[in-house]
C-alpha cells in the first residue's frame, strides 16, 4: 500500500510513517494542507491520512478540493477535535473515515485495511493471475492454494506487478510505487527484489519476465 500522510504533528507523523514503513508500506509524509493538496494530486496513493488542523489548507478543504478536482484516493481523516458535526463535515466533504485522536496504531491499521478493501469501484478486493492469489486487505499470498510467505518489500513488488500484470512496467514506475518519495538509492535494488519472487515463486505457475532495457512484465503461465 502506497500513503500520502498529511500531518503537522511532526513527531506523530515520525512515528506513524516508522510503523507503517514497518509493515512494508511505502508513506510519503508532509507538514501541511497546501503540499498535501499537491502530492495528493500529483501522485498515486491508495490512501489519504489526512489531519483536520493543519497550517496552509485545512484538512476539510484540501478533502473538498480533491473531490472537486475528481480525485477519489479513499481519505482517512484524523483530528484531535471530537463531536458529531465535525464528524459529519468530514463525510459531507468526501471523507472515506474518520478516526480521533489520541488514536490506538492497530485501529489505524485495521481502518487503513478496510479502506484498501473497498478502494475505487474498480479495484478488486483480490488479485489473481493465473493461480496466484494475492489479498491486498490481509496481505497473503497463496500459489496453487498453497501459503507464499513473502517479506513486506517482496509483497509489495509482487502486488504493484499484480495490479499491472500483462504490461511491461519499469523499474522508475515500480520504485515510485512502490518506495517512498525520499528513496535515492540505486534502482537496481528493482531487479534484486525481482529476483528474491522468481526464486520464491518458481516459474510454474506465473513468469516475471524481463525486457532489457524496458522492464518488467508478470503472466500466468
Amino acid at each position: 500500500m502506497k500513503l500520502l500522510l498529511v500531518e503537522d504533528e511532526v513527531h506523530l507523523a515520525a512515528a506513524l510513517r516508522s510503523g507503517l514503513t514497518e509493515q512494508g508500506h511505502a508513506v510519503d509524509v508532509v507538514h501541511n494542507g497546501t503540499e498535501g493538496l499537491w502530492a495528493a494530486r500529483a501522485h498515486d496513493y491508495d490512501v489519504v491520512v489526512l489531519d483536520i488542523m493543519l497550517p496552509g489548507l485545512s484538512g476539510y478543504e484540501v478533502c473538498r478540493q480533491l473531490r472537486h478536482a475528481g480525485v477519489w484516493t479513499p481519505v482517512l481523516m484524523l483530528t484531535a477535535k471530537d463531536g458529531e458535526f465535525d464528524e459529519a463535515d468530514a463525510f459531507d466533504l468526501g471523507a472515506d473515515d474518520y478516526l480521533t485522536k489520541p488514536f490506538s496504531f492497530l485501529v489505524l491499521t485495521a481502518r487503513l485495511r478496510a479502506l484498501l478493501r473497498r478502494g475505487s469501484p474498480e479495484r478488486p478486493v483480490e488479485l489473481v493471475c493465473g493461480s496466484l492469489v494475492l489479498d491486498p486487505s490481509r496481505r497473503q499470498v497463496t500459489c496453487a492454494g498453497e501459503p507464499m510467505p513473502l517479506t513486506p518489500r517482496e509483497f509489495a513488488v509482487l502486488e504493484y506487478l499484480m495490479r499491472h500484470q500483462g504490461d511491461l512496467v519499469s523499474r522508475v514506475q515500480i520504485l515510485r510505487g512502490v518506495w517512498d518519495s525520499s528513496y535515492s538509492g540505486d534502482s537496481n535494488v528493482v531487479e534484486v527484489y525481482v529476483g528474491y519472487l522468481r526464486r520464491k515463486l518458481g516459474d510454474e505457475h506465473v513468469t516475471i519476465e524481463t525486457k532489457r532495457g524496458f522492464g518488467y512484465r508478470l503472466t500466468p503461465r
